[in-house]
């Protein structure tokens, strides 16, 4: 049997590992190789070097059309368009309003002052009547008769009081003979004087000018002292009272101008306070204020609501803005300004305010054009267009 050397059989044995060693190292420097290249393509995908890279965010516009900003690269906001009008110097007021009734200087309704059978109608509801016009006709033959009655006693006392009259100056007659012939006559003439009275209201007139608004009676109808006839009313002027607080009595003068709204048509209508009450009403503490309406459209009628605005004070020479002008945002009175195509916001603090002005205390001066339509869409800073209606009449203010 053939043996092995000590050395030799080392060697032998130290050469097989270092062959199945060499086999097994490609596998793990294969798979770091791979590793690297998909890396590096990732790298290359997300860089700008190939033809399938992203383009630059920063060299794109938005569809929009509108420019990127340059830092962050997000769209710009397009400009807002706008309505603007100037803030100007005028007047303003403060008033008390209140709503009252319209009611005509003079109504009254027209009773009967005899009995009688009424023969006829001389007026209709509608008609205008001047002072003394007829309005109907009740029967007056019992009256005219009574009238002739009357005369004819009358004339006979007057007989026998120049008789006895005569006979007193002769001495033929006691003077208490001619006092009562005296009282006779008089009360005769009295008796007379009723006769033609009551003749006389048989006639039924107007008792002043003006709109007949009711009639009550019917033609054939038997009346008595004290029915109702007809309603009139007098529409000129017409007149409204309200009562105010009697902390605004010293702010209160006669011939005052005030302004009325119909509720009816929204028509406005000038007054003037007639009549101020020296007392204060003790229950509400306002004091009662009549209100004369001399003149008036056509077709206002008594019985329609008005709203009545009274003037308590005013302010001359203040800065005005519209009053739409002027919005709330977080408790704060703000306008916004146009200023270099962009809205300008103001705090401002507001005074009197009525229907189309607000006055403006601090925050806006006069010429600045402020943002009448569009203004709630708007923050301080926004991009604006000024709408074409509005440019010709305000210019867009520059600021300084």
């Amino acid at each position: 049997m053939r043996t092995l050397s000590p050395g030799k059989s080392v060697a032998s044995r130290r050469k097989r590992p270092c062959r199945a060693r060499a086999r097994a190292t490609p596998l793990p420097l294969l798979l770091v190789a791979a590793f690297v290249v998909l890396a590096a393509a990732a790298g290359c995908g997300k860089g700008g070097g190939g033809g399938a890279a992203v383009p630059d965010a920063r060299a794109q516009t938005t569809q929009s059309g509108t420019q990127p900003n340059s830092q962050t690269g997000a769209p710009a906001q397009p400009p807002v368009p706008v309505a603007v009008r100037s803030a100007e110097i005028g007047e303003i007021a403060s008033y008390y309003k209140a709503t009252a009734t319209l009611e005509a200087e003079k109504q009254a309704q027209v009773l009967a002052r005899v009995s009688g059978l009424v023969l006829a109608l001389s007026c209709e509801e509608g008609d205008v009547l001047p002072e003394g016009g007829p309005l109907l006709q009740i029967d007056s033959e019992e009256y005219r008769l009574r009238v002739q009655q009357a005369e004819a006693k009358t004339a006979n006392l007057r007989t026998r009081f120049a008789r006895a009259k005569q006979m007193r100056e002769q001495q033929l007659a006691s003077e208490e003979d001619f006092q009562t012939t005296k009282s006779e006559l008089d009360a005769a003439e009295a008796e007379q004087g009723l006769a033609h009275l009551n003749l006389s209201y048989a006639t039924v007139v107007a008792p002043f000018g003006g709109h007949v608004t009711r009639r009550l009676v019917n033609l054939g109808q038997t009346v008595s002292p004290g029915t109702p006839l007809f309603e009139l009313s007098d529409f000129d002027p017409l007149l409204a009272r309200v009562h105010v607080p009697s902390k605004e009595f010293k702010k209160l003068q006669p011939n005052q101008p005030v302004d009325l709204v119909l509720d009816s048509g929204q028509q406005r209508l000038q007054g003037r306070i007639k009549l101020i009450s020296p007392v204060i009403d003790p229950s509400s503490g306002t004091i009662k204020l009549t209100v004369e309406i001399p003149t008036y459209p056509a077709g206002v009628r008594p019985g329609d609501f008005a709203e009545v605005q009274i003037v308590t004070e005013r302010h001359q020479g203040v800065t005005l803005a519209p009053r739409i002008a002027v919005i709330s945002e977080k408790g704060e009175d703000v306008v916004y300004v146009a200023a270099n195509g962009t809205a300008e916001r103001r705090v401002v603090s507001v005074g009197f305010t009525d229907n189309d002005n607000a006055e403006i205390l601090s925050g806006l001066k006069a010429g600045e054009s402020v943002v009448v339509k569009g203004q709630r869409s708007l923050k301080h800073g926004s991009p604006i267009k000024i709408l074409d209606e509005s440019a010709p009449a305000v210019a867009e203010h520059k600021a300084s």
